[in-house]
């Protein structure tokens, strides 16, 4: 089933996408965003284009949301987008900052990634977290009651760095490293973590766990935008390796293959667009620690599962698919409009069976806030069984 999750999509990847490395820059003109709404308002100075080649495309929402472990914080969510060489040849390098904080102690401080050097010959992607928050679980498998959960407390500190070259024109590989420290793992109440979900690694009452590894990264990418994909496709390959010769806890290997494809459904001048997304999370042996296994909302970008609590399914193996609807409502892009719907299925315990379809859908406005950098306002409301959340960030999902 896993296997038929990751490349039920392969199919739509027939045509061959235009080759955008030379092309000229995006024209903005009739286009509109909250910045230009706040010129009108406020009667600020209007844009100067002198030197724009040099700028740097800041996004910033702070808003109150729900954070894993059922309470509310702050969150700054911070997007730049910036060039690194000639925009016809270059991809737009992306930066995502989100802090957060609440009264309760609960705080995280999370910085993802994609620089894209002069004429995309290579691409530098990070992911760094401190995190200081509890997050609740329910155990392996996908069909664990709502109530039958856990609360989890620790410290996480990740830091994730790779660096790709381009072979051809889309695609690149490269290695990386991958280093996850969840410190002090205990439970509220005291249930201990291997007797909740009978598996041994990483789940010891009050311990700390560790994982360092090296990765094999291939990647295929013809979007120019990561913020706002425009129509193209996108694979990613990860095969990681945890080595106690790197001072991890165990030995353990995984594999990470995620697939997105953009299709353009006219050429009107709004957008009217598809998007397809899966992938496919394994462990390949056994010594993977608890926290770091497979899991909905945890993949690298953790935009999965909208609709459906952070950390609800988790396995040794997860399968994952969403399509998405997007449209704009005014021709000057400040409004559009999503519909999207997703599934997930995670294997059972011990195993890497999968049994049960886990499926979410929802709607959402989107509202330009930066339309240099194509850097939108996303409300989702999104729905599953016994589950609902409205979601706000900046930036398409995927």
């Amino acid at each position: 089933m896993g296997i038929l999750f990751c490349f039920s999509t392969l199919t739509l990847w027939a045509q061959v996408p235009v080759d955008t490395t030379n092309k000229a820059d995006i024209d903005t003109t009739g286009q509109r965003d909250l910045i230009d709404v706040a010129h009108s308002v406020f009667k600020f100075k209007p844009r100067k284009n002198y030197k724009e080649k040099k700028q740097i495309y800041f996004s910033i929402l702070p808003i109150s949301s729900n954070v894993p472990g059922g309470s509310k914080a702050l969150v700054t969510s911070t997007t730049a987008g910036f060039y690194l060489g000639p925009r016809k040849t270059t991809y737009i390098s992306t930066v995502t900052f989100a802090p957060y904080f609440n009264l309760k102690g609960r705080y995280g401080l999370p910085v993802h990634s994609s620089i894209w050097l002069t004429d995309n010959g290579y691409n530098v992607q990070g992911d760094l977290r401190f995190l200081v928050y509890p997050q609740y679980t329910w155990g392996l498998g996908g069909r664990r009651p709502e109530d039958n959960k856990l609360l989890v407390n620790y410290d996480y500190i990740r830091f994730y760095q790779s660096l790709l070259k381009r072979i051809t024109p889309y695609l690149y590989a490269g290695i990386g490293y991958n280093m996850d420290y969840f410190i002090n793992i205990n439970t509220i109440p005291a249930t201990p973590l291997t007797d909740f979900t009978n598996y041994q690694y990483g789940t010891a009452q009050g311990k700390n766990s560790f994982s360092s590894a090296l990765t094999l990264n291939a990647l295929y990418d013809s979007r120019e935008n990561s913020f706002n994909p425009l129509p193209g496709a996108f694979a990613n390959i990860i095969y990681r390796h945890n080595t106690k010769l790197l001072g991890s806890d165990n030995n353990a290997a995984s594999l990470y293959i995620d697939l997105r494809k953009y299709l353009s459904l006219s050429n009107s001048g709004l957008k009217n667009q598809l998007a397809f997304w899966t992938y496919y999370w394994t462990t390949l042996s056994a010594g993977t620690p608890y926290l770091v296994l497979p899991s909905i909302g945890n993949d690298p970008y953790q935009r999965s599962g909208r609709g459906i609590e952070q950390n609800r399914y988790r396995g040794e193996a997860l399968a994952y698919f969403e399509a998405e609807y997007r449209r704009d409502i005014t021709r000057n892009g400040l409004l559009g409009f999503v519909v999207f719907a997703n599934a997930n299925s995670a294997s059972e315990a011990n195993s890497h069976r999968f049994a049960y379809l886990n499926a979410a859908a929802g709607t959402g406005l989107r509202i330009k806030f930066n339309k240099k950098s194509n850097t939108n306002i996303c409300i989702d409301y999104g729905m599953s069984k016994g589950y609902s959340n409205i979601n706000l960030a900046l930036g398409e999902a995927f």
